[in-house]
């Protein structure tokens, strides 16, 4: 029977994607492997190679639609089966009459999808017209309900066009585009008149404008949803509290220009990054409490130095890990730097170049930045922020001279870091930049 491949579960709680496009199209063949098409996860976009050889059938997701783990992406003749076969195949999915039960993602199995549900409702509606609606059938996934109440659709409003008369996700974006449409026309309404309608019954209007003036409304998914919960999650849970210095450069300016010229040849963008990650994994070995994380009532001391860097995108932060940075000269560094900030802003990055990170650096220099307050990237213990390089006067041996001068600001976990620890990892640290030891 031909192959339904459905959308795996690719881990770090990713439950569903966004097909971006599809790379093949109905009545293509596709070789094992080769790719069908990029999919957007709230941490990348990936391409989903094809798992058999064979013809396509049929793509289940238009492009611009939702994916989630578990559902079918793609139906593949196989090689060695017939056209026949795929007619049986259909047919028999056409006559199936057991009810459809959605994934879970569950370890302990599936769960049954409630087929009851209530109207969304602007205002509250009459007694009547309440049980009325909780009693209706409506076949609809938890996932579909919750985006109908995120944009104040009615399921009992909305016809299915999927199977057995289900809502889909399109049916409800359908729905609810129609209704921004109606809001638009009438958008030149009085406020009265605005009033008198949204307490109707199963209508909610949603203002373009507020007291001041217009105004648009972004949502706020992907990238910068998962970076934002992330970040709660940190501020709300971690002890912050940042320790701010600066650090003479001023020789490592100078050897980054000799050395600059030289990668150039190979193609290697050198900046001061692969220097500080070079220093900060040095001063990770004698001070490991900043390469930890806190589990329950154990600190968890990492003998591996993996440090993120984190990238400015046009879809939000990615924090791709150069990994063992221990074993590596800073010509390996800054290729890897290079490379992993690339596919960062091409949203090509590995999903395992995401993972693994010990430690966090964050550059805002590269935008005027001196000092800043960086938020650990959690449940790390520590994040090291670099500031842009400023000349000032400064005074050395009883005279004062121009030197380039390095912001830093470390902001660590107080549960686990002391503050003592932090202060002597800095001093450390501004040494090894000072003298250029890596």
């Amino acid at each position: 029977m031909p192959y339904e491949f459905k959308f795996p579960d690719v881990g770090e709680g990713i439950h569903e994607g966004e097909i971006v496009k599809w790379l093949v199209k109905e009545g293509d063949k596709v070789q094992a492997d080769q790719p069908l098409g990029e999919i957007e996860t709230d941490k990348a976009i990936v391409e989903m190679p094809s798992p058999k050889s064979g013809k396509i059938l049929k793509l289940h997701v238009a492009a611009g639609g939702i994916i989630h783990v578990g559902e079918t992406m793609v139906t593949i003749l196989e090689e060695h089966e017939t056209e026949e076969d795929a007619k049986t195949h259909f047919e028999a999915k056409k006559s199936e009459t057991k009810p459809d039960v959605p994934y879970t993602g569950s370890v302990v199995g599936f769960v049954e999808e409630a087929k009851e549900v209530s109207p969304i409702y602007g205002a509250k509606a009459p007694a009547s017209q309440m049980k009325q609606n909780v009693e209706s059938s409506v076949q609809a996934t938890p996932a579909v309900r919750n985006l109908a109440k995120q944009l104040n659709a009615d399921l009992n409003s909305i016809k299915g066009t999927g199977q057995d008369g289900r809502i889909t996700i399109d049916d409800v974006q359908k729905a609810a585009g129609a209704a921004k449409k109606e809001e638009k026309e009438t958008s030149n309404a009085s406020e009265l008149d605005l009033r008198t309608r949204s307490q109707l019954p199963g209508i909610k209007v949603v203002r373009k404008y507020d007291f001041f003036g217009y105004i648009d409304r972004i949502p706020l998914h992907g990238v910068k949803k998962a970076v934002g919960a992330k970040m709660a999650e940190s501020i709300f849970t971690a002890a912050q509290l940042t320790n701010m210095n600066e650090s003479d450069v001023t020789e490592l300016a100078n050897l980054r220009e000799k050395q600059k010229r030289e990668y150039e040849k190979e193609n290697i963008k050198l900046t001061f990054m692969p220097y500080i990650v070079k220093a900060v994994a040095s001063c990770l070995k004698e001070h490991p409490y900043l390469n930890a994380s806190l589990e329950g009532e154990e600190i968890i001391l990492k003998k591996y130095y993996n440090i993120g860097i984190a990238v400015d995108t046009e879809d939000g932060l990615f924090v791709p890990v150069v990994k063992g940075v221990q074993d590596k000269d800073i010509k390996a560094i800054a290729k890897d730097i290079d490379k992993l900030a690339s596919d960062a802003k091409g949203r090509k990055v590995n999903m395992m170049d995401l993972k693994g990170g010990t430690f966090t650096i964050s550059n805002l220099g590269s935008v005027g930045v001196e000092f800043f307050t960086p938020i650990i990237n959690y449940p790390e213990s520590a994040i090291l922020g670099v500031g842009r390089v400023v000349e000032k006067p400064v005074v050395r041996n009883g005279k004062i001279e121009i030197r380039k001068m390095l912001p830093l600001s470390l902001t660590y976990d107080h549960r686990i870091v002391d503050g003592a620890q932090a202060a002597r990892f800095m001093n450390e640290l501004m040494e090894k930049l000072q003298l250029c030891e890596f």
